[in-house]
This record gives C-alpha cells, sequence and structure tokens, in this order.
C-alpha cells in the first residue's frame, strides 16, 4: 500500500513525497480513510508509530474541502496535547503537510509570552494546536472563540490524565460545538481512558496497532543490575566503550536529571538536561543541540521527554526506573521507531526491585538481566524506599488544582499565577 492508496488530495500527497514517504505505517493506513470518511475514532498507538500524520492528513483534507470564503477565520479544529514539545512536533507536522493548502494553523503553550499568539488567533486561524492551560488563559482573556471547531483531537490523552488535566479538559468540552469530529489518541487504554472515550465519542471506530501497554517489539531491552551509588559511572562506562553518540537518559526528578547532566560533563561527555524548571528556550535549544549531535546525552524526566520527535535515536537509558509501569512503555518508545531498531537498557539498583517486577509483569515476560564486569553489586546491600516524586498523578492532581484556583482568582491582565501553575504541570 503506498498513500496514493488512501484519497489524499494532490496537494497533501506532494507534502507527503516532499518528506521522503511513500507508504504508510499501519496506524496511517487505518486512521487515514475513517478519519476522512467523519466519524468518531479511539486510536491506540505507542509512540513512533506515525499516529501525528495519522490525524494531521486527513483533518487538513477535511477543513480544506470546507473552508469559509468570507469573514474572519473561525478555529475549525483544535488539537489538544499535554506537553508544549509535543504540541510543538504536532504544529509541525501541520506546517509541514498543508504547506500546499490556504489553511492557517499556530501553536499556543505556556512558558513563552502570550502576545504573540493573541496576535495569531486575531489574524485568524484554521488550526489551533494548543496545551491545556494557555488554551484556557486565551479562552478567559476573551482572545479565544471554540463555538466554531468541527474536529477535536486529543493526542496522547493517557499523558494528559496522568498529569491531571481532566478538569481542563472538561472545562474545554463545555466551549465546544456538540456537532463535531472527535479523535482520541492514547498509547494505553487504561479504564479511564475508556471513561472518557465512553462520554467523549460517539459510536467511534475503534483502531490499534500495538498491543495494549506493551513495549515496541523492535526495542532491545537489557537490565544492568548495579548499586545505586555506582549507576552514574556505569553509565559513563557505557557510553565510552559502546562508543554511544546520541542517548536519551530518564530519571525520576528534575533535580537528579541536573546533577546527572553535570556529573556526565565532569566524565568528559557532553550532556544536557531537560525538564520543567527549564525555560521554553533553554529545553528548545538543549534539544535541538541533541538532534544535531553538539549535545551527545539528553537527561529527561518522563513528562520533559514525552512527545519529543529523535529520528533514530539509537539508545535510551532507565538511569532509574519509573514509579509507573506504563511509564517504562513510553520512555522506551523513543527508540525504535518506524520499524527502526533501538536499545533501552535500564540500571537497576536493589531499591528497584519490586518496580522491575510490576514492569515485567505489564509486559508479560522478564527482561534479560546482564552484570558489567567491575559493577556487580554488592550482595550485602540492603534494599531502602524509593524516593516519590510528587509530580506524578496524585500528587500532581492536588497541586494541579491548588494552583488552577489561584490562578483563576488573577485579573485578565495578569496571569502570572496561571502561567507558573502550567510550567509545573504541562513542563
Amino acid at each position: 500500500m503506498t498513500f496514493n492508496d488512501l484519497g489524499l488530495t494532490t496537494e497533501l500527497l506532494r507534502a507527503v513525497s516532499d518528506q521522503g514517504y511513500s507508504q504508510p505505517t499501519p496506524i496511517q493506513a487505518k486512521a487515514i480513510p475513517a478519519v476522512l470518511e467523519g466519524g468518531d475514532i479511539l486510536a491506540g498507538a505507542q509512540t513512533g508509530t506515525g499516529k501525528t500524520a495519522g490525524f494531521t492528513l486527513p483533518l487538513l483534507q477535511r477543513l480544506n474541502t470546507g473552508q469559509p470564503t468570507r469573514g474572519q477565520r473561525p478555529v475549525r479544529a483544535l488539537v489538544l496535547t499535554p506537553t508544549r514539545e509535543l504540541a510543538a512536533q504536532v504544529g509541525e507536522s501541520v506546517n509541514s503537510y498543508g504547506k500546499y493548502l490556504p489553511l492557517r494553523s499556530t501553536i499556543i503553550f505556556g512558558g513563552v509570552s502570550i502576545r504573540p499568539q493573541i496576535n495569531a488567533l486575531r489574524n485568524g486561524v484554521d488550526i489551533l494546536v494548543a496545551t491545556p492551560g494557555r488554551l484556557l488563559d486565551h479562552v478567559s482573556q476573551k482572545t479565544l472563540d471554540l463555538s466554531k471547531v468541527e474536529i477535536l483531537v486529543l493526542d496522547e490523552a493517557d499523558r494528559m490524565l496522568d498529569m491531571g488535566f481532566i478538569r481542563d479538559i472538561r472545562k474545554v468540552l463545555a466551549l465546544l460545538p456538540k456537532q463535531r469530529q472527535n479523535l482520541l489518541f492514547s498509547a494505553t487504554f487504561s479504564r479511564e481512558i475508556k471513561q472518557l472515550a465512553d462520554g467523549l465519542l460517539n459510536a467511534p471506530t475503534l483502531i490499534e496497532v500495538a498491543r495494549r501497554n506493551t513495549a515496541a517489539e523492535s526495542v532491545a531491552q537489557t537490565i544492568h543490575p548495579v548499586d545505586k551509588s555506582r549507576k552514574r559511572a556505569l553509565l559513563s562506562h557505557l557510553i565510552s566503550s559502546k562508543n554511544w553518540q546520541q542517548v536519551l537518559v530518564f530519571t525520576r526528578t528534575k533535580h537528579g536529571a541536573n546533577r546527572l547532566a553535570g556529573q556526565l560533563a565532569k566524565d568528559g561527555i557532553n550532556s544536557a538536561a531537560i525538564h520543567g524548571n527549564k525555560s521554553q528556550g533553554a529545553r528548545t535549544k538543549a534539544l535541538a543541540d541533541f538532534k544535531k549531535g553538539a549535545v551527545r546525552v539528553l537527561v529527561a524526566t518522563d513528562i520533559a521527554a514525552r512527545g519529543l520527535d529523535i529520528d533514530q535515536l539509537p539508545q535510551v537509558v532507565n538511569f532509574e526506573l519509573p514509579n509507573v509501569s506504563e511509564d517504562y512503555v513510553h520512555r522506551i518508545g523513543r527508540t525504535g521507531r518506524a520499524g527502526r531498531e533501538g536499545e533501552a537498557v535500564s540500571l537497576v539498583s536493589i531499591d528497584e526491585q519490586k518496580l522491575l517486577r510490576d514492569i515485567e509483569k505489564l509486559l508479560k515476560r522478564q527482561l534479560p538481566k546482564v552484570v558489567v564486569d567491575g559493577y556487580t553489586p554488592d550482595p550485602n546491600k540492603v534494599a531502602e524506599p524509593v524516593q516519590k516524586k510528587s509530580a506524578h498523578p496524585a500528587g500532581n492532581k492536588a497541586k494541579h488544582n491548588r494552583n488552577h484556583s489561584r490562578g483563576k482568582n488573577k485579573p485578565n491582565g495578569n496571569r502570572s499565577g496561571s502561567n507558573q501553575r502550567h510550567r509545573s504541570s504541562e513542563n
């Protein structure tokens, strides 16, 4: 099958060809015709499967066939994403595939000035890509009207729920017209996702291209048992001895990401950290440097790495296992994308054995354990409690809701409270 078989217009096929693609991925082959038919979609797809183009291409085609000819352009398609990085990625996809169409799009998220976003909205926008917090900021300032939205896309809906955005999502839904097309994409189908889908979607077409909650089969996964105090030394050893040139490393906390990046730099390995306390400019620069090879190791927290689109990323390292098993799947989904092979290495201390068992239970298999020479764990070590990061679901939701209340009490001209809220929760 080729893209020519999917019913796309000449302009879109030309844009796809410009990107160097000729054959659709499985999610694209299933989603594109289904979206073009106009019905609701519930799609389960891991990251790296091409899902962004799976909804972007048919969305562009549907909007282009019914474009208004008079008056100011209303927002006709809304794409909600959990993080700034994913919003930027989706926005780039809309621009790339829509470059031969007379449609306008813009991206809005927190952490940057709101004024250019207001100007873009005033000039008229057909497609809006947004994170929930900044979207509601615009609604409260009356700089955005969502009453003409024809297509709603919830991208990585599972992550939005994990980050405590369900209340914001419901507020956004209340602003939309009842008659619209809804597209919900999620890497996992949890009970909460099913509840959201039941209330949002009308007789949806179900599309699944990977087994639920499983890691990409194209990723080779290895566990290296090691004492916690020797993890950094082992990581430096692996990077140097294996000559890894582009490595994405995950930590549980922002402080841990900063500390590890600094330690690797002292070892002579160019590194940068990316997390929610970094400014948007610093995060964008770190990612650009990583992509072009100026930075060898990018150390990231889970939320900050969500939506990172890095072509042919060869290695992902779990410096610390995540507290939530599903996050392991999201992490290693950064490599082995679009059919390419990848490698995921996890450095696991005795403290993390329960987390490892939970991950293996989710994957329904045991992962191979390889002890690296010179880094054999001390058999006399006693496990200590794993530090729980406050930014995951339960704690984050409470923090999010408290900050949300503070933000609502700010006058429209002063959004500092609201913007700070979304720096911490959207990252």
